[in-house]
């Protein structure tokens, strides 16, 4: 029972999500299959005329016979931060000689900020998701009580060899093309994320209050996978450095 209560104090955060890593702009899943995220563009489809909202329909239609293999939309709405908006209309306040102009840039400055803390300004987001499934994975059949049992266990995780992360990683490249292709048919401007995005993107999603206060460093000085909880106990001196 100790050994028991041991094992699971030693496991992370990270063990409960099904991702396992991302990489070279490719969401690796714990269960080997691949995941590509597409950033999809809006258009107003109620101010297109007769003829156009048809093509839309058309085009959107054509595109879900083109594809052999499901797409998820995800739909993500969240606060519009100007954070870096504000620091560059500072920045060019302070360099303003002007009297008259730097007053106005002042006035603009105090609106911009009291319409953002009242008013709640939203934006809305389009990811269309792309998976893969190595061969393997299509070929198992899972039954309904199977399937249930399933998915209140953890995943275990399989481990891809690099050769086969190559070949997935083209197939799911073709069939993000053929996602990109038939979102352009519709006037939708389709952009794939790149490994800095979708780590943005899911810290972002798992951790919004945090998010909203502390920005993400550049993946590549993130050097620590995992953090567990270390054995023994901290001293309960000062810390280093502190006033005694």
């Amino acid at each position: 029972m100790a050994a028991d209560t041991s094992a699971k104090a030693n496991k992370s955060t990270q063990s409960t999500l099904l991702i396992s890593e991302v990489k070279d702009g490719v969401v690796v899943m714990r269960d080997g299959s691949l995941r590509g995220v597409i950033l999809g563009s809006a258009i107003n489809f109620d101010l297109m005329s007769t003829s156009e909202q048809e093509g839309v329909e058309f085009a959107y239609q054509g595109f879900l016979n083109s594809i052999h293999f499901p797409v998820q939309i995800v739909v993500k709405s969240q606060k519009i931060d100007i954070s870096k908006y504000m620091e560059k209309l500072d920045a060019q306040r302070s360099q303003q000689p002007n009297e008259l102009l730097g007053a106005l840039m002042d006035d603009y400055i105090a609106n911009i900020k009291a319409l953002v803390e009242e008013v709640n300004i939203m934006d809305k987001q389009f990811y269309i998701v792309v998976p893969f499934f190595p061969p393997t994975m299509e070929q198992k059949k899972i039954g309904l009580v199977q399937g249930i049992k399933a998915a209140f266990e953890p995943t275990p995780v399989i481990n891809v060899s690099e050769e086969d992360f190559r070949n997935y990683k083209q197939e799911l490249q073709q069939r993000m093309s053929l996602v990109a292709n038939g979102l352009s048919q519709m006037g939708i401007r389709a952009i794939s994320l790149g490994t800095q995005e979708l780590v943005d993107l899911f810290y972002v999603w798992y951790n919004p209050d945090v998010a909203a206060n502390q920005k993400l460093i550049d993946t590549d000085q993130l050097s620590t996978p995992v953090v567990t909880k270390g054995e023994g106990q901290a001293p309960k001196g000062p810390l280093p450095g502190a006033p005694v």
